[in-house]
């Protein structure tokens, strides 16, 4: 068998092996680049330049991706590689999707699943296959993106920079096995079962644990999904979605976490104008705070205007509420109540780059100061040390994709 110059090099370095080489070629090529050629990568480096406005910025609760160390400065935000097989037409297809994330933001969503130890993390990794019952069941196994929310880790793919409060009240990740079946061209069904509601300790494969001690094998978190795509039929209503599902199970608190979330999205029949809504309800999360029974809720509206091929305009109105410690420590009350106003404005100045600039404005609606202060934001139990009612910043927001 003959070796080209640059296979024997790989081979001198150690970073392949001749004989795995010879091996491999008895396969025919052509089942090879079959394989790989199907395979897409894809990605996005994002960037961002935030000021915040007030005294401090020690204190920002409910803010999970601009928070306090991004404040006042230039940052980059998160690099995401994707590598991709998705499924084909065939009635036993299979595919894959491996999706990596590099920086602070791959270490804040570590800290969001219990691990502040890397800025390298895996947001989703699994196995796509086809069964050809019906219309064809499609499975996900492996690490997936939760089955709720109308918002999504990468900020480029939502109407605002910053995330709403519902977007923090959501899991983060689960890994087991996800099933979807398209009823209708309008009509999906999700249901899956995963290890835990959300990993423990940033480990992916963790299993559930109940007071510090391993839960039974039997409990498993579970979710079910539906949602609704307008046909063509229905006018200005096509491609108008509606989303409802609902998530419970286990991570590493004492309780089973579960929740609930309805949301969509609707064009009006104004060209260019849509709105959109969400509701997320959480009962039983992590709370060092309120310990036992503790619940949280968020609503949030959307407006978007397409105003011209390069300009577009967003808007998302905010507001939560949830049992003492869901995002601060208030002494003498057993509620968290915030508010926010967001404003966000795209224009299409370089090819395959998104440029926004957002304004966005946070409020007490308890009365109290959250907000701001110099010193190290503290951990609950410990007493929120913000001195602002309000929050105000500003933020420059460049995103390439490729």
């Amino acid at each position: 068998m003959k070796f080209n110059k640059w296979t024997l090099a790989l081979a001198a370095g150690g970073v392949v092996s001749l004989g795995s080489i010879a091996q491999a070629d008895e396969k025919p090529m052509s089942q090879v680049m079959t394989a790989v050629s199907s395979t897409t990568l894809s990605g996005y480096v994002d960037t961002s330049a935030i000021w915040k406005f007030g005294t401090g910025n020690a204190n920002l609760p409910g803010r999970q991706y601009d928070g306090p160390t991004k404040q006042d400065g230039f940052n980059l935000d998160v690099v995401g590689l994707t590598l991709e097989k998705p499924l084909s037409e065939d009635q036993w297809a299979s595919g894959y999707k491996a999706q990596l994330l590099f920086g602070p933001d791959a270490l804040a969503f570590q800290s969001l699943i219990g691990s502040t130890t890397s800025e390298l993390a895996i947001k989703q990794a699994y196995l796509s296959l086809r069964v050809p019952a019906g219309n064809g069941i499609d499975f996900k196994v492996g690490v997936f993106d939760p089955i709720i929310g109308y918002e999504s880790f990468e900020s480029y793919l939502n109407p605002n920079f910053s995330r709403s409060y519902g977007h923090g009240l959501e899991p983060k990740q689960h890994t087991g096995m996800l099933a979807s079946y398209k009823a209708t061209d309008a009509i999906t069904f999700a249901a899956g079962v995963a290890n835990t509601y959300n990993p423990v300790g940033g480990d992916v494969n963790a299993r559930a644990t109940r007071n510090g001690a391993p839960a039974s094998e039997s409990e498993k978190t579970y979710m079910a999904s539906v949602s609704i795509t307008a046909p063509e039929s229905w006018g200005f209503l096509k491609d108008s979605a509606w989303y409802f599902g609902v998530i419970d199970g286990l991570a590493g608190n004492s309780l089973d976490t579960t929740s609930a979330y309805a949301g969509g999205s609707m064009h009006t029949p104004v060209e260019g104008l849509s709105i959109g809504g969400a509701f997320d309800y959480r009962f039983n999360g992590g709370n060092a705070v309120t310990v036992g029974n503790n619940w949280a809720y968020a609503v949030a509206g959307y407006v978007s205007f397409q105003a011209s091929e390069k300009w577009k305009f967003n808007l998302r109105g905010d507001y939560t509420e949830g049992s003492d410690g869901t995002y601060y420590n208030r002494i003498g009350s057993n509620q968290n109540r915030l508010g926010a106003l967001t404003l966000t404005a795209d224009y299409a100045l370089w090819a395959n780059v998104i440029s926004r600039a957002e304004l966005r404005w946070d409020h007490s609606m308890s009365g109290d100061k959250p907000y701001g202060g110099t010193g190290a934001t503290p951990v609950p139990p410990a007493v929120n040390t913000g001195v602002n009612r309000n929050a105000v910043s500003v933020a420059l927001n460049l995103v390439y994709k490729f």
